[in-house]
């Protein structure tokens, strides 16, 4: 007997895939960042591609970026509770509101400026960043393990995906992309990708100790591009 609420999101999901086919690359892709020679790891990274007339979308993290998850996690328990003006930021009351005019006599709000951080809040995010920074030149007693979970959406078929690879490059978005495509044909199990990573592969931290110096090249690489951005 068929599912009717699924039978329905199969439909829904084909009906998005022809009226969104713009978004596919050459390659019959989504790709939808840059990639530039100067990055030295890759943190997270998503990619789309058309399977049986459908969407899916590839949601993919590096084991290092759930550790960096945890380190901040850590430091904001180690920070304690967030100060009540924090709430004040959000507070359209408390912020000024930036106006555009429309003719000679009437305006709309097209903005709103914050309100200056109180000092409790002040104090709040130094000790926050503070714990943040130790515990990340410290590393944090935490293993991350690959992990793969597939759902269906009224639009697509998603993939969150963690294993250790690198998507430095259009190339590596590539394969990953085909990966997890052979995922999908072949028992949607981690185990399809087995080739890619070893069997008891975890990122704790003695790996993320041994990557402080390419992630202290990362940052700089990224000071340096945003830079040139703005140069």
């Amino acid at each position: 007997m068929k599912n009717i609420n699924q039978e329905s999101r199969l439909l829904r999901m084909r009906q998005h895939y022809r009226n969104d086919r713009q978004s596919l690359s050459g390659d019959g892709l989504m790709i939808q960042h840059v990639y530039t020679e100067q990055r030295v790891l890759s943190w997270w990274d998503d990619v789309g591609f058309i399977l049986n007339g459908r969407w899916v979308m590839v949601w993919w993290i590096h084991p290092r970026m759930k550790y960096l998850d945890a380190i901040r996690d850590a430091a904001n328990v180690e920070a304690g509770e967030s100060p009540p003006s924090i709430d004040d930021m959000f507070d359209e009351q408390k912020c000024t509101k930036q106006y555009k005019r429309l003719g000679r006599s009437r305006k709309k709000i097209v903005s709103y400026t914050a309100s200056p951080h109180a000092d409790d809040t002040r104090a709040y995010y130094d000790r926050l960043f503070a714990m943040e920074d130790r515990l990340s030149k410290e590393g944090i007693d935490h293993v991350a393990r690959p992990s793969m979970t597939i759902q269906r959406y009224d639009w697509c078929i998603g993939v969150d995906l963690c294993i250790p690879c690198e998507i430095l490059s259009e190339t590596d978005a590539i394969a990953l992309a085909g990966s997890v495509r052979k995922v999908l044909k072949n028992g949607r199990t981690l185990a399809a990708l087995s080739d890619l990573f070893p069997e008891d592969y975890q990122y704790g931290q003695e790996q993320w100790l041994i990557e402080a110096d390419a992630r202290q090249r990362d940052t700089e690489s990224k000071s340096e591009m945003s830079a040139e951005r703005c140069a």
